[in-house]
């Protein structure tokens, strides 16, 4: 069973946001954690557009999200906001779906110009959803992200830092939320 849910919620293959949430799965699994990614691409886009509640992806979607205990989502910014393609993901979860989760998120952008994006659509979707534990979020300008070969990256030092410190804070959550658990279950 993971511990945490990684969700992509860029369309595109090649997403900058994607390459980071690997990234990010990674230092967290270092840190002894258990985690599951889900891609918007996972799900059949009929399914999302006509909110097929019977949808077998949709099932597993929404039982990952009810089995983790962090989630952690990425996405490019579009428009100011996230992409509309997670929110009608988002939309077919169950009202608080995100109730007793922490919720870590990352969005990528053009320019700074989206710097608040986070805070001002992310952060009310997921309190919707029942979040009440959400971390201050990272948010990462296209220019401070270097493709490398077979869809790797590298981030500038400064990014790099912040991101690396606010996973290893999250990472901290969850594994406390994990003692509690199983203190409480002995």
């Amino acid at each position: 069973m993971h511990d945490i849910l990684a969700i992509a919620g860029s369309p595109s293959r090649s997403s900058r946001s994607s390459a980071v949430l690997a990234q990010s799965k990674k230092v967290l699994e270092a840190q002894g954690l258990e985690v599951e990614t889900f891609t918007i691409r996972d799900i059949k886009p009929d399914d999302l557009v006509f909110a097929n509640f019977e949808s077998l992806e949709l099932k597993k979607f929404t039982e990952l999200v009810a089995d983790a205990k962090g989630i952690v989502i990425a996405t490019p910014v579009y428009k100011a906001t996230y992409t509309g393609i997670l929110k009608a993901l988002l939309d077919l979860l169950p009202q608080y779906a995100f109730s007793d989760k922490t919720i870590f998120p990352i969005a990528t952008g053009g320019t700074i110009t989206h710097l608040l994006s986070i805070e001002y659509s992310m952060k009310p979707l997921f309190a919707v959803l029942g979040a009440t534990h959400i971390k201050r979020g990272v948010f990462i300008v296209d220019s401070q992200i270097q493709r490398l070969g077979e869809g790797g990256i590298q981030l500038d030092e400064d990014i790099e830092t912040r991101l690396q410190e606010s996973l290893l804070e999250f990472a901290t959550d969850i594994k406390q939320q994990k003692q509690i658990l199983q203190t409480a279950s002995l």
